[in-house]
């Protein structure tokens, strides 16, 4: 099932998620839904908190970046076959090169900014079956974990761009938060408050 996603400026995005067990009600159908809802909107990763869950649980899907020709083709090869799903995921390391890549989220449609990175993580989580597995990730896989990882820990992309950027798209993200928008995908807007 097609979820919608929370759009910006909804509480639910800052919290920080809690641990979840392998009993955490309806968890695979969850996941599932979860998958869905990023391949019909044309993501590449979802955290819970996005579909208005507090919990410590992402999905990705690399495979659209393996399109980019300007990769290499060992890059390509392995972002294709990149999709996990992330439990209780902790980033142990960061390391190597901070470089800039432009990064979107579902929650905040139409924006787009850059955002600086480590290149290399050591992320430690649980997979959809309880296995535990500890990863060492570069690249576009580390970038898109370390995104889906803050949506964890209650940080937006947008918290992580110049003081000067976030003045510019400051009216961009009132209108989203207030439903001001058309995108192609379904949105669940916070509730306004009345006067």
């Amino acid at each position: 099932m097609i979820l919608p996603v929370i759009a910006y400026g909804d509480s639910i995005l800052r919290k920080i998620g809690v641990d979840i067990d392998k009993d955490y009600p309806n968890l695979l159908e969850l996941i599932d839904n979860m998958k869905e809802t990023m391949i019909n909107d044309l993501g590449v990763g979802l955290a819970a908190p996005q579909i208005g869950k507090a919990i410590r649980l992402f999905v990705v899907d690399t495979s659209p970046f393996a399109e980019d020709e300007e990769l290499e083709d060992e890059e390509r090869t392995f972002l294709k076959s990149f999709k996990k799903v992330f439990i209780n995921a902790k980033i142990i390391k960061e390391e190597g090169e901070i470089w800039p890549f432009t990064e979107g989220c579902l929650s905040i449609p139409e924006i787009r900014e850059d955002v600086f990175r480590h290149e290399r993580i050591t992320i430690e989580y649980m997979d959809e079956n309880f296995e535990k597995h500890t990863d060492v990730l570069d690249g576009l896989a580390a970038r898109v974990v370390q995104h889906e990882y803050d949506h964890t820990e209650g940080i937006m992309f947008t918290d992580k761009i110049s003081s000067l950027k976030k003045r510019l798209i400051k009216k961009k993200l009132e209108n989203i938060s207030k439903g001001k928008i058309n995108p192609d995908y379904r949105m669940r807007f916070p509730k306004l408050k009345k006067r």
